[in-house]
């Protein structure tokens, strides 16, 4: 049963972000809304962690099944993609090194702010 209620929590946080992609004009997902209202909440204390983290980890646990029916529909489409496919690729790789490098400086800035307020305090 609190499985049910938890699901049913997440589930209406997530109805809420339907209904703000609705009524306002932003070109924003819902599921993005509804990330947001969840991230809200629980910073709040609106909703208590322990009221959505076994449901939760149980969502995490099984999102990968939840991209099988994206990759079925990606093999079907394959002679529609196969022209894109260089494009595709470079931009991934490109947009994977670009995001690997800003975290990799901007992790390295933190520690070195986070090391001098230490080396202050000392």
């Amino acid at each position: 049963m609190k499985y049910i209620k938890q699901f049913i929590l997440i589930l209406a946080i997530s109805f809420v972000g339907e209904l703000l992609k609705y009524l306002l004009p932003l070109p924003v997902p819902a599921s993005i809304y509804g990330m947001v209202l969840m991230f809200l909440a629980l910073l709040t204390g609106v909703i208590r962690l322990e009221h959505v983290r076994e449901t939760g980890k149980f969502l995490i646990e099984i999102m990968p099944l939840m991209f099988i029916p994206a990759g079925v529909g990606l093999m079907s489409s394959w002679s529609t993609l196969k022209p894109l496919l260089l494009p595709v690729a470079v931009i991934t790789v490109v947009t994977i090194v670009t995001v690997m490098v800003a975290s990799g400086h901007t992790a390295q800035f933190i520690l070195k702010r986070e090391e001098k307020r230490g080396e202050d305090h000392a």
